[in-house]
């Protein structure tokens, strides 16, 4: 097996297997393990970077506004992230969570139509639209705006793009964005422990030693990611990331029994219908523009 293709399996496994990992820490606020997950990934980061000795680019990046701005904006969206993905499940909502990561690849086009200026192709107009209609008939069906699986889209699609146009490499990047997030990080939890509320004080050892768990586990994933995005084609990484969603999707319905069929299903059905002819129009494109690289 080709080393970059394990590498970027393995990272998307270990996020579509997180709802045990979080679940199993559901009697914790979402808002504390956000902290704690800031906080014992840096001091991951901080120790991979110590190894790698790369340690020049922060100067750079601390005396540049515009590269603090940029990362001050994907941390947040990160956070967001992080902490609606933690309270969905934690709260038995992990099949919505699911529909965000579905749906992410199709926001990006969304933003990089009306951000950078891309112009998708037909085929492409087309899955958005019919994810649209899947989407809308999920919320109508329910009742209520999809909101989870909703924010889950825009706020990783949104990273997505700020890291595209980042200039720091993938360790880097990820070190200075949680770094930005530590100081509020820590000074919640100092809060919580004044208040008498933080469970790595209050709290049982097994809840402890997940709370600290969670910074390494987030720091591999990405760490995984970052080595295998460097040695697969965007189509093979493009392909990979609906094993998360996947994932999610089976442990909500199988392990957690979450309601799932009907007209659920129907939204759902749409979607998948729409993410089938995304993935088959970028498949042919990438055949065609190799084809033509060959008769050059």
């Amino acid at each position: 097996m080709n080393p970059g293709f394990a590498y970027a399996l393995a990272a998307y496994a270990m996020w579509g297997l997180f709802p045990l990992f979080f679940r199993l820490l559901r009697d914790v606020p979402a808002a504390e393990v956000l902290m704690h997950r800031v906080v014992w990934s840096v001091a991951v980061i901080a120790l991979v970077l110590a190894a790698l000795r790369r340690w020049r680019w922060i100067g750079a990046a601390t005396t540049s506004p515009g590269v603090v701005t940029r990362y001050g904006a994907s941390a947040l969206l990160i956070a967001v992230n992080w902490y609606v993905y933690i309270w969905s499940t934690q709260n038995g909502h992990v099949i919505d969570a699911s529909l965000g990561y579905f749906i992410t690849p199709l926001f990006s086009v969304l933003l990089g139509r009306y951000v950078l200026g891309e112009r998708p192709r037909p085929m492409q107009w087309l899955a958005i639209g019919i994810a649209a209609a899947g989407v809308v008939w999920l919320g109508v069906q329910s009742g209520h705006v999809p909101w989870i699986g909703l924010v889950l889209a825009v706020s990783f699609s949104g990273y997505g793009l700020a890291k595209k146009t980042a200039p720091l490499g993938a360790i880097e990047g990820l070190a200075f964005e949680t770094a930005l997030l530590f100081p509020l990080a820590v000074a919640g939890l100092l809060w919580l422990a004044h208040d008498g509320h933080d469970t790595l004080a209050t709290g049982d050892a097994r809840s402890s030693a997940l709370l600290v768990a969670s910074g390494p586990l987030t720091a591999v994933a990405l760490l995984l990611f970052a080595a295998g995005a460097r040695r697969v084609s965007l189509a093979t990484l493009g392909l990979l990331q609906y094993v998360t969603p996947t994932l999610q999707l089976a442990i909500g319905v199988l392990v957690f029994q979450e309601p799932f069929g009907g007209r659920a299903l129907a939204g759902y059905a749409l979607i998948w219908a729409a993410l089938a002819l995304y993935v088959a129009e970028g498949l042919m494109r990438s055949r065609m523009v190799a084809t033509s690289a060959v008769v050059q």
